[in-house]
């Protein structure tokens, strides 16, 4: 007891550190669900012609695509891409310019990696 009574101060640390992980953590998982959610509704939006409603999901998607990591942009990626036709220019719609906006940003972040691992092999 004598043990636990000295030592109390870093015990409730170590207990602080591992509820704020476990919170941090929540957080992330829910963040991740919101997007999803986001993206699944602007799809069935942009599939029954609500073309209002979709546009200003894509604005609220395309606040945060910057932030999302590479992963969540693959998995975008390639949800959208069944939906549209990547050859046929649709600019009215949403959905067709969200998949582009992944693109574009998947494109972006790919260069940047290969750029970093070209230094990593010592190219200048």
């Amino acid at each position: 007891m004598g043990h636990l009574r000295r030592h109390r101060f870093f015990f409730g640390f170590v207990l602080l550190l591992i509820f704020c992980s476990v919170m941090v953590i929540r957080l992330m998982h829910a963040n991740q669900a919101k997007h999803v959610e986001l993206r699944e509704a602007l799809i069935l939006l942009d599939a029954r012609g609500y073309g209002l409603e979709a546009e200003k999901l894509y604005q609220r998607l395309l606040q945060n695509v910057s932030q999302l990591s590479n992963k969540s942009l693959l998995e975008d990626f390639q949800r959208t891409r069944g939906l549209v036709d990547p050859r046929r220019e649709q600019p009215d719609n949403p959905l067709w310019r969200y998949h582009w906006t992944v693109s574009n940003e998947l494109e972006k972040r790919s260069e940047s990696t290969l750029v970093r691992a070209r230094k990593l092999a010592g190219h200048p």
